[in-house]
């Protein structure tokens, strides 16, 4: 039963990829196409995690003999929340470092393109924004390295 969960899910985050990319392409050649393949896209994201969701709670998980030895260990608690760490700290330095990246680069560009001198200055402050992405990386790494 657990592969067809697995297969269920697998199709779906397929179909919600490829579905918004081909209204994208295929859709009217306009402003609104933007909006429409984020909201289909949306639409199949969130509909994967509710299947999701309700498969985990609907169906119980099968334990190996393995698994039951690392449940009773605890080993199993730890682990997830390490692996949930290392997301966490790569993802969001990815945001943060994105977010700053963004705001740096288009501040240097209009700076660039009143003065070609600062174009050095410029741009060591977008490679300090984006150094914040790597050490979010290097930190789930150094988690990972521990589990």
């Amino acid at each position: 039963m657990t592969m067809l969960i697995k297969i269920t899910l697998i199709v779906a985050l397929l179909l919600s990829i490829i579905i918004p990319f081909g209204a994208f392409l295929l859709g009217e050649k306009s402003k609104g196409r933007y909006k429409a393949a984020l909201g289909v896209n949306v639409f199949f994201f969130f509909g994967t995690l509710l299947l999701a969701v309700i498969a985990m709670f609907a169906f119980p998980a099968e334990v190996s003999a393995a698994g039951e030895a690392a449940a009773e260990a605890g080993d199993g608690f730890s682990t997830g929340l390490a692996y949930i760490g290392a997301a966490l700290s790569t993802g969001m330095s990815c945001i943060g470092g994105g977010i700053a990246v963004a705001n740096a680069a288009s501040a240097a560009l209009g700076a660039i393109s009143e003065d070609g001198s600062i174009l050095g200055k410029s741009l060591i402050f977008v490679g300090l924004a984006e150094g914040v992405a790597l050490y979010g990386l290097i930190i789930s790494f150094m988690i990972l390295g521990n589990v």
